[in-house]
């Protein structure tokens, strides 16, 4: 798996870039926390889940089936509680692709059995053919020493730079725009 900051990085850029207001700030957090929450699965290695089953690690939780029901969930909680805020469809695409964002980085790792991305209908997992991202332990005592500096170094180079990219060429292009109006 990528570690949390390389999901939640990921995460929350998508959030700048799609509801690039500063106002929406907190759904930039919302979605950095969606990048991450497919990891929820590991607390079944407490439950003596099979890493390779349906509900192991990088199962269930990590498809796009989980991705949808997650936008779905959440928006149609906020829709509740909310009369302020992003349009719904735009929340809803933000937080699909912060969700599942989260088996793409993971199936660009160098370990771990692949991402269930289609399940439960395709129970096989992937990997890309490109996996330049150094795989992270799972659980925090395992993330120490020079594992956790490849790691690091690894999603600096992968995730964050392209997302430091990305967020220079929204803020040039908004600037542009701004400056021709």
């Amino acid at each position: 798996m990528a570690s949390i900051f390389g999901h939640m990085t990921l995460g929350a850029t998508l959030g700048k870039l799609l509801l690039p207001e500063r106002r929406y700030v907190r759904y930039w957090v919302l979605a950095a926390a969606c990048a991450f929450l497919p990891d929820i699965d590991v607390l079944g290695f407490k439950f003596h889940v099979a890493y390779a089953s349906l509900w192991g690690h990088r199962g269930l939780t990590h498809s796009l089936l989980a991705a949808v029901m997650v936008a779905s969930a959440v928006v149609g909680w906020h829709r509740l509680g909310h009369r302020a805020g992003p349009p719904l469809g735009r929340l809803w695409v933000l937080l699909f692709l912060a969700t599942a964002s989260h088996g793409v980085l993971d199936a660009m790792t160098t370990g771990g059995l692949g991402v269930a991305i289609f399940s439960p209908f395709v129970l096989e997992r992937y990997f890309f053919g490109f996996c330049p991202i150094e795989v992270s332990p799972i659980g925090v005592r395992q993330f120490v020493g020079t594992t956790v500096w490849r790691v690091l170094q690894s999603e600096a180079i992968w995730v964050a730079l392209p997302c430091a990219v990305l967020l220079t060429l929204q803020r040039l292009f908004s600037a542009q725009t701004a400056a021709v109006r």
